[in-house]
């Protein structure tokens, strides 16, 4: 019997060619600020959209976090990049959050909130964190520059079917304990290749007590474990989140019980399956330049000398050189120069409340520089209406408008070579945050708590 994702892959179906691809329908296209060169490509071609009424778009990898005005980047490049995505949607006539919309925000984040993602879509974008869109039962993936020009001209993609992936995550999760902190020991368990070529779809006590933030967390960090995509069963939590939004279907009943109908059947069949306990989890926090290099943080940094090849003792010898870290160093005192907490993988108002309530009442540490970028300005709007933001500015940390900023840094947010970084966002690999910055990845709190002590710190222990 089929699992989720074989439900949904077979209802996109469109053809199958000898070769093993498949044609898929798109039922949701989200675009941003990166994907000019696609539009360039149908110019080319003297090609229109084919469905823009399905194609969603938003300034956010680009933009820099300081204003909301175009005409105020300094960045000539980067200007430009915005500034097309405006007259490209005025052309072609697709939907655009722009930096004058209330609604603007990261992509990921603003799909969601908007209720664009909904159960049993077919969603992609030019980003590989598109995997987030999974939380609410969609199967969402991120595609390259041609493919985003052929979902454009088509509405329509090639594809080759992926294998399908259990991950079941039973118990209850410890106090401090989040979803990041699920997802990087998810990754450190089974490494950053242990899920390519699969769809992985979580289960478990653990994941349906998560709220749908949390899961829009778990998987969005999916591609950093090796899969094409990220799945949660839609259930009532989802249906709950999505009632009411601005895209929600306007026959509701009718939507719900076709996506009750989404979730993998009893006697579904998995091509791999894994179990882990959630109570065992701790707070966790990368060490090296990949999301599976992480540990709890009440760990130490691991010694190359137990790893089991020389290949393997190289790859961690080289991390801890670039990281200026040494082998049985405990994680928790690791110095820090700057905090980064936002992106779209940690950017939402569950989030921000997580690491506002570690920030009250105290101040950041001195030399430590310190960033609140929320995802979305619906997000930006809620934590003010909330007292967030005062909180944050009392503190010590800046308040910043909606976008990726620092996470990838094309914006121009990024760090001083050989500054150190605790990060909510989902990839600490060499450079990503800037040439020769070396970033901690880890939970909001966990990153509020970081800056208010000016190193990697238990918040167990606050």
């Amino acid at each position: 019997m089929p699992t989720m994702f074989e439900k949904i892959w077979n209802g996109h179906r469109v053809l199958e060619r000898e070769d093993g691809q498949t044609l898929l329908y798109v039922d949701r296209h989200l675009l941003h600020d990166g994907t000019a060169p696609a539009f360039e490509m149908l110019r080319k071609r003297g090609v229109k959209l084919r469905a823009p009424e399905r194609a969603f778009a938003t300034p956010d990898h680009y933009m820099p976090t300081d204003t909301r005005r175009i005409d105020e980047i300094a960045n000539p490049e980067l200007r430009e990049m915005v500034a097309s995505l405006t007259r490209n949607a005025a052309a072609e006539g697709f939907t655009l959050f722009g930096l004058d919309d209330a609604r603007q925000g990261i992509v990921h984040v603003v799909g969601p909130e908007q209720g664009i993602s909904q159960p049993g879509m077919l969603i992609v974008c030019g980003d590989s964190h598109t995997s987030t869109h999974g939380a609410l039962g969609a199967l969402a993936f991120g595609i390259g520059m041609t493919e985003v020009a052929h979902v454009l001209a088509t509405q329509c993609l090639w594809q080759r079917k992926p294998r399908a992936m259990r991950i079941t995550l039973d118990g209850a999760l410890a106090p401090g304990v989040t979803a990041k902190d699920m997802i990087l020991h998810i990754i450190a368990h089974i490494g950053t290749a242990g899920a390519t070529g699969h769809v992985i779809e979580y289960a478990g006590s653990a994941v349906r007590a998560l709220s749908i933030e949390a899961r829009l967390t778990l998987c969005n960090m999916s591609i950093e474990a090796g899969a094409r995509a990220g799945m949660v069963a839609p259930d009532n939590t989802t249906f709950a989140y999505l009632a009411g939004r601005h895209y929600a279907p306007t026959d509701w009943d009718r939507a719900v019980e076709g996506w009750r109908a989404l979730c993998s059947d009893a006697d579904a069949v998995f091509d791999t399956e894994v179990a882990l306990d959630a109570g065992a989890i701790a707070p966790t926090v990368t060490w090296g330049t990949s999301p599976q290099e992480a540990v709890a943080v009440d760990g130490i940094v691991p010694d190359p000398a137990a790893a089991p090849d020389a290949a393997r003792r190289a790859e961690m010898t080289a991390m801890l050189d670039y990281m200026d870290l040494r082998a049985g160093q405990p994680v928790a005192g690791i110095a820090l120069n700057r905090v980064f907490i936002g992106s779209c993988t940690n950017g939402r108002l569950e989030d921000l409340r997580a690491a506002a309530a570690i920030a009250q009442g105290r101040r950041v540490a001195d030399g430590v520089r310190a960033w609140v970028v929320p995802g979305s300005a619906p997000v930006k709007r809620a934590a003010e209406e909330e007292g967030l933001h005062q909180i944050f500015l009392d503190a010590g940390f800046q308040w910043r408008e909606a976008g990726c900023s620092m996470c990838l840094g094309t914006n121009g947010e990024i760090g001083a070579p050989g500054e150190r970084i605790a990060a909510t966002s989902n990839r600490n690999f060499r450079g990503r945050q800037g040439p020769g910055v070396r970033t901690h990845l880890m939970s909001p709190a966990m990153a509020a708590a970081a800056a208010i002590t000016g190193r990697i710190t238990d918040i167990r222990t606050l």
